[in-house]
């Protein structure tokens, strides 16, 4: 009775096809704890090499054994050249570093100036200094005190992203933009 639109009852009696065991569709969280200078390297690179679109960075003096090391700029280099709309926003309350030539990712937003934006926070900086970096909305590397290496990293925890994200962009937006770090040296 296929063509009269009735139920065909002979449906219900047959077996059912074997269940296939499939991985659960979300994973657990995948969140690290960092305590040493080499895991919170290693950290910082997993969370810029993750990202898309954004990087906001939030730190207190530019860290140099963080982000002026070469892993984390030639990541930056490619984030930014390969993507035309692709954005590293950094927030740092010492803004002495921005006018030396010292720092090579100083440098490189003085040539990169579209792609790369560095602000200084004024006198209402937080105690203790937290200091993260976030890729696009999704991945974090958090550490509450900026003067210890221990944090915690996740490359997939939105939640938490935009939680401090939207911290960073209220900051972001505080903050009017000093370029007076752009300009050329002799």
């Amino acid at each position: 009775m296929s063509g009269t639109g009735e139920f065909e009852l002979s449906l219900l009696s047959q077996t059912p096809p074997p269940r296939l065991d499939l991985p659960p569709l979300e994973a657990p969280p995948q969140v690290n704890v960092v305590t040493t200078l080499e895991e919170t390297v290693a950290a910082t690179l997993l969370v810029a090499a993750s990202a898309q679109r954004l990087m906001s960075i939030y730190t207190p003096n530019l860290e140099p054994d963080l982000y002026d090391q070469s892993p984390f700029l030639d990541i930056v280099k490619r984030f930014v050249l390969a993507r035309s709309f692709a954005k590293v926003r950094v927030l740092t309350a010492d803004g002495s570093r921005l006018n030396r030539d010292v720092h090579r990712f100083v440098a490189m937003s003085r040539r990169l100036t579209s792609y790369i934006d560095i602000r200084v926070l004024g006198e209402d900086i937080p105690k203790p200094f937290p200091a993260y970096i976030i890729a696009d909305d999704r991945a974090i590397l958090y550490r509450a005190n900026a003067t210890l290496w221990d944090g915690i990293a996740d490359l997939d925890n939105p939640a938490v992203a935009r939680m401090h994200l939207a911290d960073f962009d209220a900051q972001w937006i505080a903050h009017v933009p000093d370029y007076g770090y752009r300009a050329a040296r002799r």
